[in-house]
């Protein structure tokens, strides 16, 4: 009879410091953590886009062209579906703590590289620096992108899990929100952009900071639950297998990442998408900034519901069905005139709703995905929102046709404004078509919880087990404690050991134990009994010591 398995024995980064630990108080040491990783997320997202809104200047002071410009925010679209598959390998099999720190330290370099143009003097071609360090930038994103569902997993107990992925995963568009507002707010003449540089490099080189000195281990010293012990699913390729073949999860990847491709074209094509019906640009960043702070206070809200009441499905389903309506909303009070309340507002809502199911639906694809580790989990998702947000970008731009330029546009003179009717038409569509998929087809089990609960029963029901079972006085002709070797197997009866009731008649009793380099083990195992004694089995490669003890025979 082979011994029962020790929780964690091969699990990967985590699965390792599981078994001797236990799960108890949560560290505070997490919050560390969490604010380094909000850190890097929010300041790799401003080192994104903070060319975009200041293109005519930095292309002006550095005799570039805006088509130049606008590929120092692609690159990051471009080389995140390649580095993905990498970024997934580092999560699941070097370790949190290890990601953390490369993509910090590749988004500090980047940043420094971007500003080598307005530092050192006579440099021949600067767009060759600004590209590589934007490129240094993505390969980072990739990592700081994946990790909120992987640390809320590792560090924070069940009822913090969604806050935490919250906190982590809405850092980033507050980032894009920084980004909008700062650039044009510093840079005003070509002379201000080493200023801007500069100041964008402070915050990237504090999350370095944190992230190499602060940051001591990719579990924490107590594991906060029975989740963060177990082990995920064995080598990267399985995992990326299962999640193949997993119809919840493509359904979820699907339609909230498509979701994501949603929001990413209407962010980069509000200012004109409302230029042609003669709204200011100020008014269209407004509206922006709108759209990314109601949403943070919707994730907000929603997180910490989902954390008490474990409402995934629910919650989801409930909030792409509101955000499909605000979608409609807009393109409807887009296309009037004059309507800066009730554009402002539809913006409001459409982020309010849209991006309050993002740390839900990250939540909910470790739910419906385990035990495949969270890294993989969030990362395919995540490639393919790229994909589809790509898509989506060179659709809506396709769709969209010029018309002569009318009184009322504010759109940039020598060029006639383009008509999106048909693109936002797409937009609309593409988005309810979504919400009805995930709606009609999407059901899943809670895996990770229920795999969690049956954990914690079983521990109780051990517990009481060995609360219940009487304690055995040695007798005196009971043979001396058997010592084994680590790693040895080997079978023992009380009869050969000359006292064939030396374990004791109680079930679950238990027999003098030591071992070498351990503790004498005291946990309760259930061993079969025959006559004339009980066998005890020693599993092949085990550690430590199993103690003895008689239990009822298996069924």
């Amino acid at each position: 009879m082979a011994g029962p398995a020790r929780t964690g024995e091969a699990g990967g980064d985590r699965g390792a410091e599981a078994a001797p630990r236990g799960f108890h108080a949560p560290t505070p040491r997490r919050w560390l953590f969490l604010g380094a990783l909000s850190l890097l997320s929010g300041s790799n997202a401003t080192l994104w886009l903070s060319f975009a809104p200041v293109a005519d200047t930095i292309a002006a002071h550095f005799l570039l062209t805006v088509e130049q410009i606008n590929w120092l925010s692609m690159v990051f679209l471009v080389v995140s579906i390649p580095a993905s598959v990498a970024a997934i390998w580092v999560l699941d099999s070097v370790g949190l703590r290890e990601a953390t720190i490369l993509g910090a330290w590749l988004n500090f370099a980047g940043s420094g590289l971007r500003a080598l143009p307005c530092v050192a003097v006579g440099i021949p071609r600067p767009f060759a620096f600004l590209m590589a360090g934007q490129s240094l930038c993505a390969l980072a994103q990739t990592l700081v992108i994946f990790s909120p569902a992987k640390l809320a997993a590792l560090w924070f107990p069940e009822r913090q899990r969604a806050t935490a992925n919250m906190i982590a995963t809405m850092s980033n568009p507050l980032g894009i929100l920084v980004a909008n507002v700062l650039s044009p707010a510093l840079v005003k003449k070509g002379e201000d952009i080493p200023l801007m540089l500069g100041i964008y490099m402070v915050p990237a080189g504090l999350a370095c900071l944190l992230a190499t000195t602060c940051l001591w281990g990719t579990v924490p010293p107590s594991l906060p639950s029975a989740g963060a012990a177990s082990p995920t699913s064995g080598t990267f390729l399985d995992g990326l297998k299962l999640l193949a073949w997993n119809r919840a999860y493509i359904v979820l990847a699907v339609c909230y990442w498509g979701g994501v491709g949603i929001f990413s074209s209407f962010l980069a094509l509000l200012e004109q998408i409302l230029c042609v019906h003669g709204y200011s640009s100020e008014f269209s960043g407004l509206c922006g900034a709108l759209f990314i702070l109601s949403g943070t206070l919707g994730a907000l809200v929603l997180s910490l519901y989902v954390d008490r009441t474990k409402r995934f499905t629910e919650a989801i389903k409930v909030g792409f069905c509101l955000t499909s309506m605000a979608c409609v909303a807009f393109v409807l009070v887009s296309r009037l005139q004059g309507q800066r309340l009730a554009l402002a507002t539809v913006c409001s809502l459409f982020g309010l709703f849209g991006f309050a199911v993002a740390p839900v639906a990250t939540e909910l694809a470790v739910e419906c995905s385990y035990p495949v580790g969270e890294g993989a989990a969030a990362g395919l998702a995540f490639i393919l929102g790229q994909a589809e947000g790509v898509l989506f970008m060179v659709l809506m731009s396709a769709l969209a046709v010029r018309r002569p330029q009318s009184s009322s546009s504010t759109c940039r003179l020598g060029e006639d404004p383009l008509d999106w009717t048909v693109s936002l038409l797409l937009m609309a569509g593409m988005c309810t078509l979504f919400t009805c998929i995930l709606v009609l087809f999407f059901h899943t089990p809670y895996r990770r919880l229920q795999a969690e609960s049956d954990m914690s029963t079983f521990a109780q029901d051990t517990s009481a087990a060995q609360d219940r079972a009487p304690a055995l006085e040695p007798s005196p002709e009971a043979p001396a404690p058997l010592v084994l070797e680590s790693g040895a197997q080997d079978t023992w009866t009380a009869a050969q050991a000359g006292s064939e009731r030396a374990a004791g008649e109680a079930g679950g009793g238990q027999h003098g134990c030591a071992c070498h380099g351990s503790e004498p083990a005291t946990a309760h195992l259930g061993l079969a009994r025959s006559d004339p004694g009980w066998l005890v089995q020693v599993p092949a490669g085990g550690e430590g010591c199993w103690g003895l003890s008689a239990g009822q025979s298996p069924a």
